[in-house]
């Protein structure tokens, strides 16, 4: 009986592991974990790069939240755009940026999280040298998000205020 426990164990084990080398795709030359599938390539005109998006949860009667997990590569971004009901982001990977309009552009990393006031034009995305995870959670009771021009390659390069 003690034999066969000890298999079962060992075999769960590989298990586990095997489904979490399923899990992992190679990035940037390194392997990662993904907590959420990587989506489909986002092919509108509201982002500068290639961004994917996996929607996760589509706002309805009941629950006015949209949530979707987007991948952006190094360099990619969103435009510069607002939620008439807010937005917070989740960063789960990587390193990226955000701004919000008349304020300087800041440094996010995995494990920040972010609160997108509501109406206020900011955007967010990679790094130059980086890719960004992020979920992305969006209340869309007050309306969808409203889309605006893309940011110039100046604010995307522009440096970066430290906080003292």
């Amino acid at each position: 009986m003690k034999q066969r426990a000890v298999v079962l164990i060992a075999c769960l084990a590989i298990l586990a592991v095997s489904c979490q080398a399923q899990n992992q795709e190679k990035v940037n030359g390194s392997s990662q974990n993904l907590i959420f599938p990587k989506g489909e390539k986002i092919t509108n005109n509201n982002f500068t790069g290639n961004a994917w998006l996996e929607q996760m949860i589509a706002p309805d009667s009941l629950n006015p939240t949209q949530v979707g997990n987007v991948t952006f590569e190094p360099g990619a971004r969103t435009n510069w755009h607002y939620h008439p009901g807010g937005q917070i982001l989740l960063i789960t990977g990587g390193t990226g940026y955000y701004q919000e309009k008349g304020s300087p552009k800041k440094v996010i990393r995995k494990g920040d999280v972010i609160k997108c006031p509501p109406n206020v034009p900011h955007w967010h995305g990679a790094s130059i040298d980086h890719e960004l995870i992020q979920i992305a959670v969006t209340n869309t009771q007050n309306g969808a998000t409203m889309w605006l021009e893309k940011v110039k390659e100046e604010e995307y390069k522009s440096e970066i205020k430290q906080d003292k």
